[in-house]
């Protein structure tokens, strides 16, 4: 047996003469297990086949011209499969080292983007996001300013994988490096355009939306860079008012201003926003629409914001034919007092 690990051809001969005039199993066995030790030792196929005909010939010198050019067929089929496993075999392992390098990539990202759910007394936030790959090419940030303020942002690159995280990471940076005492959306927004257009390739487009919560007023200002539009709730209407913005994408032109809006919250009410992820994704052929995804969050309202935002996921990725094609990012943010 230790001579047919080998590839060796008596060895190998012996063992199929045996076979042949016995059919006994002890001969399979052998033989399945010296396959195996064909594989270990990376012996290519051609060269089995090869050492199959050389026995063949030796055992049967006068096998028909036929058996023999069918062999010869398939020695050169052999040799083409070998050539062709091999080029498999190292596009796998290529393969493996990008999914390796990828996986270390998104981990950082991770830690890179990571933001903590703020406290502050009288609201309740919940957000979830899930990237469709390994990279997310979505953003959110929390920001306490020193005047009590809370800063939401939310971003979404349109481009996927390492490229989208390098952006993402940049635009954390930026903002964390921006004056807190200035952090009104309009001027956050016109800081990262500048950013933006002078950093990101004209090619990969960035859309971001930026709210500051004012708990003193309990006042909402907004402002958006062609960002999938958010919704309010007002809870004593019991009806969603999306919330209409103007603004160019961020990094078309340097000196694009945005313009700010405000709206009062109340008790119960309620602000949503959501990342393009969320209404792409698909049930089947079909479309999510943007008002089933309000019913969803309609449904739970009763609920914790966390448990929202987790149990809208949840509901979604349930329904049988669910397909995430995008990154989904979704934030509610409510007032309890």
């Amino acid at each position: 047996m230790s001579g047919l690990m080998k590839l060796d051809t008596e060895a190998y001969k012996a063992l199929m003469k045996r076979y042949i005039e016995t059919r006994d199993e002890q001969s399979l066995y052998e033989i399945e297990q010296a396959s195996k030790a064909f594989i270990k030792n990376n012996v290519l196929p051609d060269e089995i086949v090869n050492m199959h005909i050389q026995s063949l010939q030796d055992l049967y010198p006068n096998l028909s011209e036929d058996i023999q050019y069918s062999m010869n067929f398939l020695l050169e089929a052999m040799i083409a499969y070998g050539i062709a496993h091999q080029e498999y075999q190292q596009l796998r392992e290529k393969q493996s080292e990008l999914k390796a390098e990828i996986s270390v990539a998104a981990s950082m990202q991770e830690t890179l983007l990571e933001t903590k759910k703020p406290n502050i007394e009288g609201l309740d936030i919940g957000v979830i996001s899930v990237p469709a790959h390994q990279m997310n090419g979505d953003y959110h940030h929390f920001v306490k300013g020193r005047d009590g303020s809370l800063g939401i942002a939310m971003a979404d690159v349109i481009g996927k994988g390492i490229p989208a995280a390098l952006c993402m990471s940049m635009i954390k940076y930026a903002m964390d490096s921006y004056p807190e005492d200035a952090m009104t959306p309009k001027a956050i927004l016109a800081n990262m355009n500048r950013v933006v257009e002078r950093n990101v390739d004209p090619s990969m487009f960035i859309t971001m939306f930026y709210a500051q919560y004012l708990p003193s007023d309990h006042t909402l200002r907004y402002a958006s860079a062609g960002h999938e539009p958010g919704f309010y709730y007002n809870s004593s209407q019991d009806v969603f008012v999306e919330l209409k913005t103007k603004g160019l994408v961020l990094g078309v032109t340097p000196d694009t201003t945005y313009p700010q809006y405000e709206l009062k919250i109340e008790q119960g009410d309620m602000v949503i926003l959501l990342t393009d992820g969320v209404t792409e994704c698909r049930d089947g052929e079909r479309f999510i629409e943007r008002e089933e995804v309000l019913d969803v969050i309609k449904q739970n309202a009763h609920l914790p914001a966390q448990v929202m935002v987790d149990q809208t996921f949840k509901y979604f990725e349930r329904l049988q034919d669910f397909e995430l094609r995008d990154d989904f990012t979704l934030l509610i943010l409510r007032r309890e007092v």
